[in-house]
């Protein structure tokens, strides 16, 4: 029951779902199941009829996604609320639409967006979509790590002096390993010169809920952030949410922005669970945070004893780059057990049951969140005492130098110009028109329109020789690649 005192205690889109569900109705409407009544049994016997019931469409009481008046239009509000924005919109198509959505909001053809070079292949999308000329600024790299981390105020500032026509900045707030920049500075450097800051949050919807968590991007003064709601709070996988706040976005602009990339059949399971997972948080979000970083505190402790491993943790002071870590995020570098996080991976998933959110060539990286348990810390403390060094020497290739500034054809005009396929071996110093990366986490190595270094397809064919994923590549196993006709 709801609380006249406490508005978030309310679920209007949730409850609106559970009565349609439940209501008796003779559907001469979408979807073909038919509130389950055509379920195919194997699908029945592994979800439930129940779900079926529940996978309406548009029915008058359950609102319009893209005019939302009634219950769509109530959970959206105190979303926005509970998140600290302004106003909210729920995607049904994953953080991968409201990135996209939020550059051709603030974007024309042709104009400038500056951006990390560590960006995920979404906004790359975004770009050759609106036609957006993109800035990329290398962020601060760590060696020792081989990981990349956020941009630099400095960096940020000179982009800006350099690209004073510049539209709009997007940063990537924490990163996929947990790492965040100074956000406070760079949304003041962003404002004085008159331009919103957009942010890919999609890693931080649960800052908002915790004071030993760090500081959420709205609450920095952001003026739109991207948050993947099912990736570290409760809602269902691709069900995410966009918020902003502010007079520097266009809200009717941003509105048909979403209406372009976004299902004109929203999954209204979805939706119901972003309505579910914000009620929980903003009820219970600290108290269960406060157990979620109990159990990260334990883990960091107990691996960081263990013979071999090394597992990243916040610097004592801020560095370039790195002003703080999401103590939920654990990263654990395997190098010096001569393994790569590859194998490493494999190792835990097949011996010990114990799976990684993202494994690369030095090490692994876990989510923990309101979802673990002591029992889920206790076993993957458990799996890596228990894996032995291999006594392998090298190591793996570092991550490459990325081009900066502006590229040699804007995504857009490498995504329609005329291409044509050459050996590996011959594509050096030639202009990508492929989007390929490792994935996850999704950072691009080439992007259409850079050029294409040694660097970049050494590290490429490493990651592929150690078991990685290479996703946006016409050939897999790039023996050949896709470039700009010359």
């Amino acid at each position: 029951m709801s609380s006249p005192h406490n508005p978030q205690t309310q679920t209007p889109l949730l409850e609106a779902l559970k009565k349609a569900a439940s209501q008796p109705d003779t559907p001469f409407y979408a979807p073909g199941h038919k509130r389950g009544q055509a379920t195919p049994q194997p699908l029945a016997e592994l979800l439930g009829k129940k779900l079926f019931s529940a996978d309406l469409p548009e029915l008058p009481e359950l609102d319009n996604l893209f005019a939302p008046q009634t219950v769509i239009q109530e959970a959206q509000k105190l979303a926005a609320e509970a998140f600290g924005a302004s106003q909210t919109w729920f995607l049904a198509n994953g953080s991968t639409a409201g990135i996209i959505a939020s550059i051709l909001a603030v974007c024309n053809p042709n104009e400038k967006i500056i951006l990390p070079r560590n960006i995920h292949r979404s906004v790359i999308s975004g770009l050759i979509l609106s036609g957006a000329i993109p800035i990329f600024i290398n962020p601060e790299y760590d060696p020792t790590w081989d990981l990349a981390n956020s941009i630099t105020p400095q960096a940020l500032q000179q982009a800006l002096n350099q690209h004073p026509d510049t539209k709009a900045v997007m940063v990537v707030y924490p990163t996929y390993h947990g790492v965040c920049g100074d956000i406070k500075t760079l949304v003041e450097i962003t404002h004085q010169h008159g331009i919103p800051i957009l942010v890919d949050e999609a890693h931080g919807a649960h800052f908002s809920f915790h004071p030993d968590l760090p500081i959420s991007a709205m609450s920095a003064g952001a003026d739109l952030t991207v948050q993947s709601t099912h990736k570290v709070l409760s809602a269902l996988t691709q069900a995410s949410m966009l918020h902003i706040q502010g007079n520097r976005i266009n809200t009717h602009r941003l509105n048909n922005a979403l209406q372009l990339v976004q299902s004109t059949s929203p999954n209204y399971i979805l939706l119901a669970s972003l309505d579910a997972a914000r009620q929980q948080m903003a009820l219970h979000g600290q108290k269960l945070l406060s157990q979620t970083l109990e159990l990260a505190k334990t883990a960091r402790s107990k691996l960081a004893e263990i013979p071999h491993l090394r597992v990243l943790q916040e610097p004592a002071h801020p560095k370039p780059g790195f002003h703080s870590l999401d103590p939920t995020r654990l990263s654990i570098n395997v190098a010096e057990l001569g393994l790569t996080g590859f194998l490493a991976d494999e190792i835990l998933r097949e011996q010990y049951k114990v799976t990684a959110e993202l494994p690369t060539l030095r090490q692994l990286t876990f989510i923990l969140s309101i979802g673990n348990t002591s029992a889920d810390i206790n076993q993957l403390i458990h799996a890596f005492q228990n894996i032995p060094p291999s006594g392998a020497v090298g190591t793996p290739a570092i991550y490459p130098s990325l081009p900066a500034g502006v590229p040699a054809l804007s995504p857009r005009q490498a995504f329609f110009a005329e291409t044509e396929t050459v050996p590996m071996s011959e594509a050096i110093n030639r202009i990508s028109a492929e989007l390929i990366c490792p994935y996850p986490p999704g950072v691009p190595v080439l992007v259409p329109g850079e050029p294409i270094t040694k660097q970049a397809l050494d590290y490429l064919q490493q990651v592929l020789a150690n078991g990685g994923t290479i996703t946006g590549c016409s050939h897999p196993d790039l023996e050949k690649i896709l470039v700009i006709k010359a």
